[in-house]
């Protein structure tokens, strides 16, 4: 099923490309794989993009296994896709001209804690929970949460956010520097730990979200925060979208420090309910979360309250204790998961799109109305601090007109944020599956990112067919 995917060309040499899997094969021994299965799970992809398989698979350990293995493809012209936790959601990990798939998941060592300055240095294959999990006892966390235990090369390389980005930032706001491997092998260190620079071109904020097509990311240098003293969670009904909407834009507009705001409309609730075993009201619902004093903590619970009320807020239900909340953001985190089981046996094409905060109650109520006018099934949840928010359209793939209903919408959703001023993808990225859309949002910018693509890449061999259509 193409989800309305640009499936750019990709040329194979499967001799050239034999060669190097045999020359990896003696440099790494059991360390690079070409069994089915293996190669199966890398060109693997949580959308209905269909699965494109590399020849080989590296595991690789340190950056300069990286950069030996990525000499040896530059060498042939061989293909090299970079795979992480595999939990990318636009086709970002699949290999349409074959090549060889460098697995960093095995490439995580946390380098070094530097409490005293809010920092620290991790291998690319480090998780998300992992790092939080080694310095819970510094009282420091990392606040980038995508939902899934992503890893932190993987999360550079997309650009990742979620739910706490509204107060902390995104993924290119908490990386200081990181250490690459580009096409022709070299290593590349950008940025520093110093928290600003003047010295340059920022290439850390080029390589944040380039998703693998121009270098490897092997390791990053990550800014860290103090946890806050008090912590608050709740959820909130609302009588339709729409109110939510309106009680999130005055949220921001009124600058009340919120730590996250997340929104689930009322078939997600429902779905939410029954895989979490949760009770929640099935209306929409907003999911709040205050950091802070006890003090600012509670002022900010009242003041929340008040804006909620004036837009018919009802059933609030408070998570105070840890084990509650953990609860709480776990049934949000499986909300996919919860989603999916609304149509067993379906498929899911889960997507997202971003737009001003102002446009956020207009888009999502036009976006409902396109859902219902055509039958969809297509619960909704988002990140909606941000003006972000992701639908996951479920289709019965053998019916050929649900199929083409559910792509004409995803087309739809795309170009109706585009036209608000958004973006097709506020944390997805653009992999395979955002392709098409790419000129329509930047226009001739899309020309300036083939440009520096070939600069760097001129054999087109960093993740090839993602991104920016370049042939070869």
């Amino acid at each position: 099923m193409s989800v309305n995917a640009l499936q750019v060309p990709v040329d194979r040499k499967p001799e050239e490309t034999a060669k190097a899997v045999e020359i990896l094969k003696t440099r790494f021994n059991e360390r690079c794989q070409t069994s089915a299965a293996i190669r199966e799970q890398h060109g693997h992809t949580t959308t209905w993009l269909p699965n494109q398989m590399p020849d080989a698979v590296v595991f690789a350990h340190t950056t300069e296994e990286v950069s030996e293995a990525v000499k040896v493809c530059a060498d042939l012209g061989v293909p090299i896709i970079a795979f992480g936790a595999g939990s990318s959601l636009e086709g970002h990990v699949n290999a349409p001209g074959g090549g060889v798939c460098i697995d960093l998941s095995q490439m995580n060592e946390i380098l070094s804690v530097n409490p005293e300055d809010l920092d620290c240095v991790v291998q690319a294959g480090v998780t998300r929970n992992q790092i939080n999990e080694y310095i819970r006892d510094t009282g420091l966390f990392f606040p980038i949460d995508p939902g899934a235990d992503a890893s932190l090369g993987g999360m550079a390389a997309t650009r990742a956010s979620g739910t706490n980005a509204v107060r902390y930032g995104t993924m290119k706001d908490v990386v200081l520097g990181l250490t690459v491997v580009m096409a022709d092998g070299s290593i590349v260190k950008t940025g520093g730990r110093a928290k600003k620079s003047s010295a340059g071109y920022d290439l850390t904020r080029l390589m944040i979200g380039s998703e693998g097509t121009l270098g490897i990311i092997t390791e990053l240098t990550i800014r860290l925060f103090g946890l806050p003293e008090a912590i608050s969670a709740a959820t909130a009904a609302f009588p339709d979208v729409e109110s939510a909407c309106n009680a999130v834009i005055l949220t921001i507009q009124s600058g009340l420090p919120i730590a996250r705001i997340e929104m689930m409309d009322e078939l997600q609730v429902s779905a939410v309910n029954a895989y979490s075993k949760l009770s929640l009201k099935e209306a929409p619902t907003l999911i709040v979360e205050f950091h802070g004093s006890e003090n600012g903590v509670k002022e900010q619970v009242e003041l929340f309250g008040e804006i909620a009320g004036e837009f018919g807020a009802e059933d609030f239900q408070w998570a105070v204790r840890p084990e509650e909340r953990t609860k709480l953001w776990e049934a949000r985190h499986n909300a996919y998961w919860a989603g999916r089981g609304l149509r067993p046996g379906w498929d899911g094409l889960s997507t997202d799109v971003c737009v001003p905060i102002s446009m956020l109650a207009e888009c999502v109520v036009d976006t409902q109305k396109d859902i219902a006018e055509n039958g969809l099934v297509a619960p909704i949840v988002g990140h909606v601090g941000d003006g972000n928010f992701h639908v996951l359209a479920l289709c019965d793939s053998s019916d050929a007109a649900q199929r083409e209903a559910t792509e004409a919408f995803v087309s739809r959703l795309n170009k109706r944020a585009i036209a608000m001023g958004g973006t097709c993808t506020g944390e997805h990225g653009v992999g395979q599956g955002k392709m098409r859309y790419m000129r329509l949002e930047h226009g001739n910018g899309v020309d300036v990112m083939a440009a520096i693509k070939r600069s760097l890449d001129p054999q087109n061999i960093m993740n090839p067919g993602k991104v920016v259509a370049i042939e070869g």
